[in-house]
């Protein structure tokens, strides 16, 4: 059968939709036509535009390891599509993580008061938490909202991850410096499989020899092995365990707590600073 000229251009020009099973138009998705974002602050990438900005954030976190804007950016653009959806499957799995999803607290100094948890006894989750931010100077409102995750369930999730960090601070001890950092973030990506916390175990490189070392022989084995064995901590509705003594909710997660960095840190500190001051007094007798 013959096709009339006429007929091919009115083809090509009549602007035919196609459209979804739900009847909604479908729309290619790029640069130049964006679909709507599906919450507050969402921002929709491309694949590519999403692979861009992963690698730049890596690559840029790696000389400034204190941006946790960067940090946050890698966090939100590696986890799709696997990985945030296996770690709301984990939350969906359990009674308490169901819990969280559909209350969805948020963890910022309006919904926690300070105040309170520097009164709760001595060890108590509460009192931990607040004590670690008083000593390493960290405020609960320094954790910027997701924005680069489309499922708005999914952007929850990761939210209350990025959150909760500061408990999984105070829960191992481990302080903010870069050491303590990479440590933790070994033992996040043994327990959450967030690409990004493996990632940031790059920012080794920056440590000192004694400091790999140290991290090699203590710190990787007991973040492995406590990350692996321990329950999800992605589950723990931290609201409810404030009043809670801390060492209990160790024992429940299975989690031990790893040696004191700062002790540690402290006491090699100080032998330096004795051993110098016998090499100037031996210096010094001899001078004479």
């Amino acid at each position: 059968m013959l096709i009339s000229n006429k007929a091919i251009g009115t083809l090509l020009c009549t602007p035919h939709v196609l459209r979804l099973a739900n009847g909604d138009p479908f729309r290619l998705f790029s640069v130049l036509n964006r679909p709507p974002p599906k919450y507050e602050g969402h921002i929709p990438f491309t694949l590519t535009e999403r692979s861009v900005l992963a690698m730049g954030s890596a690559i840029t976190s790696l000389f400034y390891p204190r941006r946790g804007d960067l940090i946050a950016t890698l966090g939100e653009t590696t986890a799709t599509p696997y990985f945030i959806y296996r770690l709301r499957a984990a939350m969906l799995s359990s009674p308490t993580g169901r819990r969280i999803l559909r209350d969805r607290p948020r963890i910022t100094s309006q919904t926690m008061s300070m105040e309170h948890l520097r009164n709760l006894p001595e060890n108590s989750v509460g009192r931990t938490y607040a004590s670690w931010l008083d000593r390493e100077g960290v405020s609960p409102d320094t954790r910027d909202l997701v924005k680069y995750i489309d499922d708005e369930e999914c952007a929850y999730v990761m939210q209350r991850y990025r959150e909760s960090h500061d408990f999984y601070h105070a829960l191992t001890g481990l302080p903010v410096m870069v050491e303590g950092e990479v440590a933790l973030k070994a033992f996040e990506f043994a327990n959450t499989l967030l690409p990004m916390t493996g990632l940031s175990l790059f920012a080794m490189l920056r440590l000192k020899p004694a400091e790999r070392s140290r991290f090699w022989h203590t710190y990787l084995p007991w973040a492995l092995t406590n990350g692996l064995r321990s329950k999800e901590i992605i589950n723990v509705y931290w609201e409810e365990q404030l009043d809670r003594d801390i060492n209990g909710l160790r024992t429940e997660l299975g989690i031990e707590k790893p040696p004191d960095l700062r002790e540690i840190r402290r006491a090699l500190r100080e032998q330096r600073k004795a051993a110098k001051e016998k090499r100037e007094r031996v210096g010094g007798l001899a001078g004479d």
